[in-house]
């Protein structure tokens, strides 16, 4: 098969990747083989690709070199085939889920990290979905708790996480307030957000008092963003990005838990855990119209470099895709020789 072969770290995705013809993986017990149709690009794409901070490499991505052949982390294609131990999947399946290695034409899959894909996406939307998607649900609905009536704050509203957050907060019934920069505001509010702040412009913390923060982007200290929030409301920290390499911003996440226990507001930073039902989840939501996945641009599989480098110059809006399709390259199906 084709696929994008990694072999060292680096922060940079310039001269990082190759294009090779490797052997198609073998299915352990209870894994599914698919044949993957797109593949996304987020945050922790850059992380398992830059080994970046280092705990990473101790969290089982490889010490001194990557242990996965590419940082690909998410899928939308067909099922294959399956091995024992698998049930509610056949060969023909459209499926969707997260794995390592996806930056490939085929991948193996464990069976409680995939879904049936939602019926009214393509493969490129589908692909989009289960990262970004699962870390905004586990963020709104159980770290912030979000009910009707809430009043919500989105800060990083127009990125990944942030454009599935804005759209699932308006599902759980609360009101919703964007953060972004100038050049995403329209995209903010279309996406059902009640107000827009421009950060370029305006201040988060200018005397309004949110029940929810879910803080995606950025790194605003907890003094400031604890003023958005009413007495008793909750901070949801998903990401924060400073560039250490022992750390990369960890440290304000560090600093809410440890002070969470001594104030009346709850400091909740969020380790996201991909599952098959909370994809579930999603899938609902998705085909009942309530979210739909916003993609900034598609790239092939020979570029997916480039989509590192546009997540990284922090321009996207939404969400960046890797098309690894079968029209577009040729492949050597599962039993051949490569």
């Amino acid at each position: 098969m084709t696929a994008v072969v990694q072999d060292r770290y680096g922060p940079a995705p310039e001269g990082l990747f190759r294009i090779d013809r490797i052997a198609v993986p073998p299915t352990g017990y209870a894994e599914v083989l698919v044949r993957v149709h797109a593949a996304s690009v987020d945050r922790g794409t850059w992380h398992v690709m830059a080994g970046l901070p280092y705990p990473i490499r101790l969290a089982g991505f490889g010490l001194r070199k990557p242990k996965y052949l590419n940082p690909g982390r998410s899928l939308s294609g067909t099922v294959e085939a399956v091995s024992p131990g698998v049930t509610g999947f056949a060969p023909g399946d459209p499926v969707y889920g997260t794995c390592n290695g996806s930056f490939a034409e085929y991948v193996t899959v464990a069976v409680d990290q995939l879904a049936a894909k939602p019926a009214n996406l393509t493969h490129e939307q589908a692909a989009a979905v289960p990262i970004s998607g699962v870390t905004a649900l586990q963020g709104l609905r159980d770290r912030g708790r979000v009910r009707p009536g809430h009043q919500v704050l989105i800060v990083g509203a127009s990125g990944g996480v942030g454009t599935f957050a804005v759209q699932l907060a308006k599902a759980f019934g609360a009101e919703v307030t964007g953060v972004c920069s100038t050049s995403k505001v329209d995209l903010v509010r279309s996406l059902g957000a009640d107000h827009v702040i421009d950060y370029t412009t305006g201040d988060v913390a200018d005397g309004q008092r949110f029940d929810v923060v879910l803080d995606t982007g950025g790194h605003r200290s907890l003094r400031r963003l604890r003023r958005t929030l009413t007495r008793r409301g909750t901070l949801v920290i998903v990401g924060s990005e400073t560039g250490g390499r022992w750390l990369g911003g960890f440290d304000r996440t560090i600093r809410a838990m440890l002070l969470s226990p001594f104030v009346r507001q709850h400091l909740a930073p969020l380790a996201s855990s991909e599952n098959a039902a909370d994809l579930v989840v999603l899938t609902g939501l998705v085909e009942s119209g309530q979210i739909t996945p916003v993609i900034d641009r598609t790239y092939p599989l020979e570029e997916a470099a480039a989509a590192i480098r546009h997540l990284l110059d922090g321009t996207a809006r939404g969400k960046l895709v890797v098309s690894v399709s079968p029209s577009g390259m040729q492949t050597t199906p599962p039993g051949s020789t490569p």
